[in-house]
């Protein structure tokens, strides 16, 4: 092309070559779908009130361009230099839900005002996405694991004024109460965790974790307050919600145990054997159960059963030693 232009005696000819070239160069802006399409329109809330600060993208569908703007504190928007053709527009705004529609844009004619109605992320949703609050209950966690309830209570029942839609997290306030021994506040939340689940699944078994938590936190609550006869009703619940979870089984179990029930916790650990045939757990504590009730020979079945199924872990080393205890009080 240098060499056409140096050939060139006319100027016109060699403006024109050159223009060419940069043409070449640089496609046009048509070719990009960019053009002088103008968007204008106002972002808002549920509610109708403006949002400010809300990127919105236009993504044309019928090349690679991509344009963007920013609601003001009126939410209002404007998006300049757009193709005629179809573009995707997108909301992009912190706390919440995405936006997309796809419009159809003209240049040689006014385009209607196009409102944007966001959605405020909620729930579990909300705090996923919340960074500060996921440390926030982790520090409740971590006071419970402290022993400091008190001081659990208050941050657990901060996150709930914040995220009042993840009614689990009650279920750690009620944890709480039954540490400081208020078994009847701990009834309340528990039972508001299973009323919930009702009023937003239609039926326990559709969060079954949560369902299941909270009908042996009732069954626990029920336990310290001897009251045995609820207490088996809210344990049996539980495990009809989940009839196949092991873990809530042995669990079961290991509440009666401690609670000085020992042929109740015989039945659950018996069950979460009958889940899951094994699982070692399950008859080293089975076979502690019955040492505690003096029955020798059975209790020797199941730790023996146990060290058969874990020789070198730490429930079968736990079994051993065990044994060895008992064999020893037999001589």
């Amino acid at each position: 092309m240098a060499t056409l232009i140096e050939r060139s005696s006319s100027p016109a000819k060699r403006a024109a070559l050159i223009l060419l070239t940069v043409l070449l160069a640089f496609p046009l802006a048509a070719q990009e779908n960019l053009g002088r399409g103008r968007i204008t329109g106002d972002v808002l809330d549920e509610n109708g009130r403006p949002l400010a600060g809300v990127v919105i993208t236009a993504a044309s569908q019928q090349s690679n361009a991509r344009l963007e703007g920013t609601s003001d504190a009126k939410g209002h928007y404007v998006i300049s230099g757009l193709g005629t053709g179809s573009w995707q527009i997108t909301t992009k705004k912190s706390g919440y839900v995405e936006f997309s529609i796809l419009i159809n844009v003209r240049q040689l004619a006014a385009n209607p005002p196009v409102t944007l109605t966001l959605k405020k992320i909620t729930g579990v949703a909300s705090f996923l996405q919340d960074k500060e609050a996921g440390e926030f209950f982790d520090k409740g966690n971590q006071l419970y694991q402290e022993q400091k309830y008190d001081e659990a209570l208050v941050v657990f029942n901060e996150f709930l004024a914040k995220f009042p839609e993840i009614y689990q997290a009650r279920l750690n306030i009620g944890a709480c109460y039954i540490k400081k021994d208020d078994y009847d506040k701990a009834t309340a939340e528990f039972q508001l965790v299973l009323d919930k689940t009702l009023q937003s699944q239609g039926a326990y078994a559709k969060d079954a974790q949560t369902s299941l938590r909270a009908f042996s936190g009732l069954g626990e609550a029920a336990l310290k307050k001897n009251d045995f006869e609820s207490a088996r009703k809210y344990f049996t619940q539980a495990l009809e919600v989940s009839p196949l979870d092991e873990v809530a089984a042995y669990n079961v179990g290991e509440i009666f145990f401690s609670n000085q029930q020992p042929d109740e916790a015989v039945k659950f650990f018996e069950m979460a054997i009958q889940i899951k045939k094994d699982w070692p757990k399950p008859y080293y504590r089975l076979g502690i159960v019955l040492l505690n009730k003096g029955e020798f020979a059975r209790s020797l079945e199941y730790l023996n059963k146990c060290v058969k199924m874990d020789p070198d872990g730490p429930d079968g080393a736990q079994a051993k030693s065990m044994i060895a205890a008992i064999e020893n009080i037999k001589k």
